[in-house]
């Protein structure tokens, strides 16, 4: 048991893990030319979140006058995916978060620049942290099957959708030195949530699973979430080298301080004032 004495011989094998079965294009990844397009086509986001206004203002009043879809197998077969790219992204991005964390000090791990030989942005897991930002543009359709299926549409589902897609555009074209706590924890979160919705989908939940758990794991992302926010501005207002732009850590800390508080807000009511959760779609 002598490999795990140490922190820093832990930290080895994590990054190890983390490269396992890598293919050339992830070792070989380089995020200069994804990153320039996310600085040179910002427009594109704010294009897309102006059509996903307009698709849920409008949706639900075209969807008023037909019935709703039948599309179990096509929205179950959607969740699977997702969650399947899901668990691979949280299998290269946790044990390099981890392996950063036993290896370095806090403060290096929110500040240090993505691209230097340290950081998280290239390689295998800065191909799949490239994957997740662009993610969250495919991500906006699970908001077209609840629109389709005539399902409540509520304002944590589509606010979390519009704010995600414009803050991790920001970030991954600011390079923010905070991004991998952010993208570990959403990977991780969505493998389980995601799993949990096909499972929905075909009604092949088990009666003993405890969706509370789900959402006590998104409270928990949102609370890190802050805090990592508020560490790295904290370190930036104190004169310390820190890469993060300020306007990307003023709407990061924004963002998930709102979100801390919408789903804390969505747990009270639905599982405290409510009673017993019933088997419905969380956020």
């Amino acid at each position: 048991m002598e490999l795990f004495e140490s922190p820093h011989e832990m930290a080895k094998i994590l990054y190890s893990v983390s490269n396992f079965a890598a293919l050339p294009i992830e070792r070989n990844f380089q995020p200069d030319q994804f990153t320039k397009f996310a600085n040179d086509y910002g427009f594109i986001p704010i294009v897309l979140v102006c059509a996903y206004i307009l698709m849920i203002c409008y949706g639900p009043r075209i969807m008023d006058k037909m019935a709703p879809f039948e599309i179990t197998s096509l929205l179950a077969g959607w969740n699977f995916l997702l969650s399947l790219f899901s668990f691979l992204g949280m299998f290269r991005t946790v044990p390099f978060l981890m392996a950063t964390i036993l290896s370095k000090d806090y403060k290096d791990t929110v500040c240090t620049k993505p691209t230097d030989d340290s950081g998280y942005g290239t390689g295998p897991v800065g191909f799949w942290v490239m994957l997740f930002i662009y993610s969250k543009v495919p991500e906006l359709i699970d908001t077209v099957f609840i629109v389709l299926r005539k399902k409540k549409l509520i304002f944590l589902h589509w606010y979390h959708h519009i704010t995600v897609l414009l803050y991790c555009w920001h970030a991954f074209a600011t390079l923010a030195g905070t991004g991998l706590y952010f993208v570990a924890m959403n990977y991780s979160v969505h493998a389980v949530m995601y799993g949990y919705y096909c499972l929905q989908a075909l009604k092949m939940v088990p009666p003993f699973f405890p969706i509370v758990l789900i959402t006590i794991a998104q409270i928990t992302q949102m609370f890190v979430g802050t805090g990592v926010c508020m560490s790295a501005w904290y370190y930036k207002l104190s004169g310390i080298t820190c890469y993060n732009e300020t306007t990307n850590l003023i709407a990061g800390g924004s963002m998930y301080a709102s979100y801390l508080y919408l789903f804390c807000e969505f747990a009270f009511k639905k599982y405290l004032v409510k009673g017993p959760p019933k088997e419905k779609k969380v956020q």
